[in-house]
C-alpha cells in the first residue's frame, strides 16, 4: 500500500530513455508483482513519486530494484487506513493499471521508502494470485490508437484541449511555465491526453477512467470535459473570492474562509455533515414509498431540519421522528405461503391436538388464496397456562411464511403504551405496536398480544379502549399513533390475542375478537406431547445423548397423575426436566448405561408423590357432595360439606365464598325447605337447627352460580341421611322453582372430573351441546345425565342401599337435639356415633 505525496507527473524524457521504455514494453514478463496505489494513478511514459510504509510492499520495491524488473501499479477502489497492514484482493483494486519501473529509491529514517516510478505501458489484469510474500498477477498490454495526422477531428479535439488548458493555466495562476511549454510541445496525442488528465483538481477516480479509456477520440473528449469542469470550478472560486473580499475585514477573515469553503463545497456538489444527513433522509423518504399524507409530513419535517442549526434543542427531536418514519415498513411485506398442505404439516409438526385452532388458520389461508385483499381476522386464544397459546402463534407465522413478533400486555396501564406519546413530551416515542412493526420489518407480520385479560387502567388512560381501534378490521386501516401523527395501515397484519379468562376483558373489546377456546389436555394428549416434544427438548437441554434415556408409559402417567395438576403441560415439562437432570448427574459421574424411567425411578428422582389423584373416594357420611368448578388454570372438582346442629335458623357459609355462591346456597336451602315433605326431610328442621356449609380449600376464593345443584344435593344428603354416590360429580345453577339452569365452562369441568376419576356426571339439559365439545375418548369413559329439574337430581344423586333407615336416624337426632337445652352435637358426628 502506497502514499502518493506528489501528484505532479513528468512526461519529458530523453530519447535514450524513451527507447529503453519501448524495449521494456516489448519484454513485459508473464507475471509481475502488484503494487496497489492509494489515491494515485500512473500513466505510461510519466513519472510519479511514491512513499511506501507497508513492509509487504517495501519488499516488492527491494526485489524489483535487485532484479531490475518491472511491477504492475494499480489504483485501489477502497483504500484502508494509512497505518493498516492490508492485503487487497481482486475486488479491492481496479483491473486496469500501468506496468512501471523503479527509477530511484531512498530509505527514510522512519523505515519507509520513497521512490520514483516511471510508466511503461497500459495493461489489464488477467489473472490474480496472492502468495507470500506479496501478490503477483498476469497482465495483458492494451494497444493504444495510433493518431492519424490527416484526421481533422482528432486535430480539432487536440487544439481545443490545448486551448482549454491555456485558459486553465491563466485562470489558476499556479501552473509552472515549464509545464505549459512542455504541454505545447507534446505531439503525441495519446501522451497529451494522459498528461492533461493530471492537472488541477481532477479526482483519482476520473484519472482512472482516463487510464481505462483506450480509444483516443473518447479519451480526448473525456479529458476535455474534465478540464472544462476544473476550469469552471476555478472561475467560480475566483468569483466567490471576489465577492467575499469586498466585505472582508481583519476581524472577519476566519468567517470568510469558512464561507469560501462552504461555497466551494456547494459548487462541487459536496456537503457538510448536516447537508449529508438531510440528503440521506431525502433518499430514505423516497425509498420508503410512504402514503401521501405520511410523505408530506416527512418532507415538511425535513424542510424544518434543513433550516435549523444542529445545536438547536429541537434538531434531535425532528431527526428521531424522521428516523422512525423512514424505518417503518410502509410498503414492505412478505409473500404469504398459501400452500395448505405445507401449513397443515407445519402446524401438526409443532403442536399435537388443538384442532380448532389449526382448522381456523387453514380456513384463513384458503380464503386468502381465493381473495387476496381480504381483511385479517382478530383471533383470541383463551385457555389456561401451558396449553400452547403463544407457541401456536409462532407456528402460524412459520406456516404462513410471515414475520412473528410478540408484545405482552400484562400489567399495562398507560394508553401511551399502545398509541404512543405525543411529540410535545420530552422523551416521546411511538407505542408498542409501532415498535413491533419496525422490529418485524414488514407490514403484514403476525403480532401476538399476550395476556390481554390482565390489562389495567388508571389516571393515565385505558389501554383496553386504545386496543378497540387496533383490533377492529374496519378501523385499523388508518391506525393513528400519537407520536407519528400519520395513519398506518394495519389491515394486512394478523393479530392473535391470548387470555386465560374472558370475563375480565371489556365487552366492547371482546366483541371484536374471534374467540377460540383451548381448554386443556387429557392424559392421552399429555403423554403424546411429552413423547413428541417435552422429552426430546429436555434431553437436549440437559446435554444427554438422545438414546440414553427413555420413559415408560406408566412412568409418564405416574408423573401426570401424582406430580402435576394442570390443564397444560408446563409443570409436566418441569418434572421431566428434573428427571433428566438427575440422570445427567449420574451420567457425568461415569454411569453410562441407558436409563429406562419407571414409576419406581420417578419416585426415586422426584420424591414421594406430592398429590394423590383427586378421585372421588366413597363418602362415608351424608352431607358431602362433589361439584365441578371452572378456574383460570383449567377445571377442578370441589367437595361441598354440609352439617347441622341445634340452633336458631342460622345459615353459616365458609370457604371464602363470593356473593353469587352465597346466594346459590340461600336458594338451595329455600328449595329444600319448600320441598321438605317430598324429599323426606322434617318440615321443622330449620326452626331449631343451624346449617353450616363449608367448601374446602378455605384460602382459595370461590364464586359463581354453577354450585347450586351441588349445594342442594349436600343439604338433602345431610337432612335425609342418604350418601351421595362417590363416583359422581355435578354442576348447574338452580332456580327457586326447582329448575336446573345452564352454566359455562363445561368442557374444562368435565375434563377435570375425568382427571379426578369420576365416572358419572350430572349436567344441565341445556348444556348438552357444550358436552359434545368434550373429546370423544373422554365421553366414552363417562356416563352423563342431563337434568331439567331437581326431581331428576334427587333420583340420580344418591346411593340406593341406604333405604329409609338413615333418613329416620337423622330425623330422630334432629328431633332429639332440637331443643335449646340439649347438648349441641353435629348431626354428622352423631350419626356415626349411633351406628
Amino acid at each position: 500500500m502506497t502514499d502518493n505525496e506528489h501528484t505532479n507527473h513528468s512526461a519529458d524524457k530523453a530519447p535514450d530513455q524513451a527507447a529503453s521504455i519501448q524495449d521494456k514494453q516489448a519484454r513485459i514478463p508473464d507475471r509481475l508483482p502488484v503494487m496497489p496505489l492509494r489515491d494515485a494513478v500512473v500513466f505510461p511514459f510519466m513519472a510519479l513519486p511514491l512513499t511506501i510504509s507497508s513492509k509487504r510492499f517495501i519488499k516488492i520495491i527491494d526485489d524489483v530494484m535487485e532484479t531490475e524488473q518491472s511491477m504492475f501499479a494499480i489504483s485501489m477502489i477502497h483504500a484502508p487506513k494509512r497505518d493498516e497492514e492490508w492485503s487487497p484482493g481482486p475486488d479491492d483494486v481496479h483491473h486496469t493499471g500501468s506496468v512501471v519501473t523503479v527509477v530511484k529509491m531512498m530509505r527514510m529514517p522512519d523505515d519507509s521508502v520513497q521512490c520514483i516510478v516511471h510508466g511503461v505501458s497500459r495493461c489489464k489484469l488477467s489473472d490474480f494470485t496472492q502468495p507470500d510474500p506479496y501478490m503477483t498477477a498476469a497482465v495483458t498490454p492494451l494497444e493504444e490508437d495510433e493518431p492519424d495526422a490527416n484526421d481533422q477531428e482528432l486535430q480539432a479535439l487536440a487544439h481545443n484541449l490545448r486551448e482549454n488548458f491555456g485558459k486553465f493555466s491563466e485562470a489558476s495562476g499556479s501552473v509552472p511555465a515549464e509545464f505549459v511549454m512542455m504541454v505545447l510541445n507534446i505531439n503525441d496525442l495519446n501522451r497529451l491526453a494522459d498528461v492533461l488528465s493530471t492537472v488541477g483538481n481532477i479526482t483519482p477516480d476520473d484519472r482512472q477512467r482516463v487510464l481505462e479509456t483506450v480509444d483516443l477520440r473518447e479519451r480526448l473528449n473525456l479529458v476535455n470535459r474534465l478540464l472544462l469542469k476544473t476550469l469552471e470550478v476555478v472561475e467560480i472560486g475566483k468569483k466567490i473570492q471576489s465577492k467575499v473580499k469586498d466585505s472582508m475585514d481583519k476581524t472577519q477573515r476566519e468567517y470568510v474562509l469558512r464561507e469560501q469553503m462552504k461555497q466551494i463545497q456547494e459548487e462541487l456538489g459536496e456537503r457538510d455533515e448536516k447537508s449529508v444527513e438531510v440528503e440521506d433522509f431525502r433518499k430514505k423518504i423516497e425509498a420508503a414509498q410512504m402514503p401521501e399524507e405520511a410523505n408530506k409530513a416527512a418532507l415538511r419535517e425535513l424542510d424544518r431540519l434543513m433550516r435549523m442549526p444542529p445545536s438547536a434543542a429541537e434538531y434531535n427531536v425532528i431527526r428521531t421522528y424522521l428516523e422512525w418514519l423512514t424505518e417503518l415498513p410502509w410498503s414492505k411485506s412478505t409473500d404469504d405461503n398459501l400452500d395448505l398442505k405445507n401449513a397443515q404439516k407445519v402446524l401438526d409438526t409443532d403442536h399435537y391436538g388443538l384442532e380448532k385452532v389449526k382448522d381456523r388458520i387453514l380456513e384463513f389461508l384458503a380464503v386468502r388464496r381465493l381473495k387476496e385483499n381480504m381483511k385479517s381476522p382478530i383471533l383470541c386464544f383463551v385457555g389456561p397456562p401451558g396449553v400452547g397459546k403463544t407457541s401456536m402463534g409462532r407456528s402460524i407465522a412459520n406456516a404462513m411464511g410471515r414475520q412473528f413478533t410478540r408484545m405482552s400486555l400484562g400489567g399495562v396501564r398507560d394508553e401511551a403504551e399502545i398509541r404512543g406519546h405525543r411529540r410535545t413530551y420530552v422523551g416521546a416515542l411511538p407505542g408498542r405496536l409501532i415498535h413491533s412493526l419496525r422490529r418485524a420489518g414488514a407490514n403484514n407480520p403476525v403480532i401476538m398480544m399476550d395476556e390481554v385479560d390482565k390489562i389495567g387502567n388508571d389516571f393515565r388512560g385505558d389501554p383496553a379502549s386504545a386496543l378497540l381501534e387496533v383490533l377492529d378490521p374496519e378501523q385499523n386501516i388508518d391506525f393513528l399513533d400519537h407520536y407519528l401523527d400519520v395513519p398506518f395501515d394495519l389491515s394486512r397484519t394478523l393479530f392473535i390475542v391470548t387470555a386465560n379468562v374472558l370475563h375480565t376483558i371489556p365487552d366492547a373489546l371482546r366483541d371484536r375478537l374471534e374467540v377460540i377456546e383451548i381448554p386443556g389436555y387429557i392424559e392421552k394428549e399429555k403423554m403424546e406431547i411429552a413423547k413428541r416434544y417435552l422429552i426430546p427438548r429436555q434431553t437436549d437441554a440437559n446435554g444427554l445423548p438422545a438414546k440414553h434415556i427413555s420413559f415408560q408409559d406408566a412412568a409418564l402417567r405416574h408423573i401426570i397423575s401424582q406430580y402435576t395438576a394442570e390443564a397444560g403441560v408446563r409443570n409436566l415439562e418441569r418434572e421431566i426436566g428434573r428427571v433428566c437432570r438427575k440422570v445427567a448427574r449420574d451420567y457425568s459421574m461415569g454411569k453410562k448405561q441407558k436409563v429406562a424411567v419407571t414409576p419406581a425411578k420417578v419416585e426415586k428422582y422426584l420424591g414421594k408423590p406430592r398429590r394423590q389423584p383427586s378421585k372421588a373416594e366413597r363418602l362415608s357420611v351424608p352431607g358431602v357432595a362433589i361439584g365441578m368448578a371452572w378456574t383460570p388454570v383449567g377445571g377442578d372438582i370441589l367437595f361441598i360439606e354440609a352439617n347441622a346442629m341445634p340452633g336458631a335458623k342460622r345459615l353459616t357459609l365458609t370457604g371464602k365464598l363470593g356473593d353469587v355462591m352465597k346466594e346459590s346456597a340461600q336458594i338451595a336451602l329455600t328449595c329444600v325447605r319448600a320441598n321438605a315433605k317430598k324429599l323426606g326431610v322434617p318440615e321443622d328442621f330449620h326452626e331449631k337447627n343451624d346449617i353450616h356449609i363449608h367448601v374446602p380449600a378455605g384460602a382459595i376464593p370461590k364464586d359463581g352460580p354453577s354450585a347450586g345443584v351441588t349445594l342442594f344435593t349436600a343439604l338433602v344428603s345431610l337432612l335425609t341421611g342418604r350418601r351421595v354416590r362417590s363416583d359422581m360429580s355435578m354442576t348447574g345453577e338452580i332456580s327457586l322453582r326447582g329448575q336446573v339452569l345452564p352454566v359455562g365452562g363445561i368442557k374444562e369441568k368435565v375434563l377435570a372430573a375425568h382427571r379426578a376419576g369420576v365416572k358419572v356426571i350430572l349436567l344441565p339439559e341445556k348444556n348438552k351441546v357444550d358436552y359434545e365439545e368434550v373429546p370423544a375418548e373422554v365421553r366414552k369413559q363417562l356416563k352423563a345425565h342431563f337434568l331439567k329439574n331437581l326431581d331428576q337430581l334427587v333420583k340420580l344423586a344418591f346411593e340406593e342401599e341406604q333405604g329409609k333407615k338413615g333418613a329416620g336416624k337423622v330425623r330422630e337426632i334432629i328431633k332429639k337435639h332440637g331443643g335449646a337445652g340439649g347438648k349441641k352435637q353435629p348431626v354428622k358426628q352423631q350419626v356415626a356415633k349411633d351406628k
